[in-house]
């Protein structure tokens, strides 16, 4: 099957919880606390604004919610080191697999990478990694100023990557965003790096699942 593939990139390329090293510093042993809550509020605010249609770029959301968590953990950060923490987030680590995969997928299918994040963070945080030269392109929701799940933002995927008459597939480690693709019509295979990690039980379901981005070429092979 022609199908053109669309990853997502934190969660399922970058690692934001690669944060918690650095907020060692500023946390201590709280630091993977409030990596995970600044992630999750992350989402959640991008959500929110997405819903509200009062849209602020993924960095806006991201910042927030650092300032969130650090109160909520009744901890502060000077605006230096406020900043600081937002320019590494533009350098986060990559998943092992993400280049291996990545790799042996490009000139198989067409590549691109598709992310609530901004066109400079995308080009930041995929360049840092080696990960930008495997794409195509780059799809951001910045230009429709929403947010995934928004069904437009799927719709407007399929027209940004020239995929009106063939196969869209999402490839993500979130959940929420295999649901939305799929409710809006693409494919999209979950990757489930946790083997904890529950699927949210929406009568809608993967296109497949795999544990690994390793997994990938040949799970494409059986869709």
């Amino acid at each position: 099957m022609s199908m053109t593939l669309a990853f997502d990139v934190y969660g399922t390329l970058v690692d934001p919880m690669g944060m918690s090293r650095l907020l060692a510093e500023d946390a201590g042993d709280r630091a993977e606390a409030v990596a995970a809550l600044w992630r999750e509020k992350q989402l959640e605010f991008s959500f929110r604004k997405g819903l509200m249609k009062v849209y602020e770029d993924f960095g806006v959301c991201t910042r927030q919610a650092l300032r969130y968590a650090m109160a909520t953990h009744k901890l502060t950060l000077s605006e230096e080191r406020e900043n600081a923490l937002m320019a590494a987030y533009l350098s986060l680590p990559a998943f092992d697999d993400a280049l291996p995969a990545l790799k042996s997928l490009k000139g198989q299918y067409p590549l691109f990478a598709f992310s609530n994040g901004s066109y400079p963070a995308l080009e930041k945080v995929l360049g840092h990694n080696e990960l930008l030269e495997q794409f195509e392109g780059l799809v951001s929701v910045d230009d429709i100023k929403s947010f995934k799940p928004d069904p437009a933002v799927y719709t407007y995927a399929r027209r940004a990557t020239g995929s009106w008459e063939k196969p869209l597939c999402l490839v993500s480690s979130n959940a929420w965003d295999v649901i939305g693709a799929r409710a809006a019509g693409l494919l999209a295979i979950w990757v489930k790096r946790d083997p904890e990690k529950v699927f949210e039980d929406w009568d809608i379901q993967p296109s497949a699942v795999i544990k690994s981005l390793s997994e990938l070429e040949a799970t494409l092979k059986n869709l």
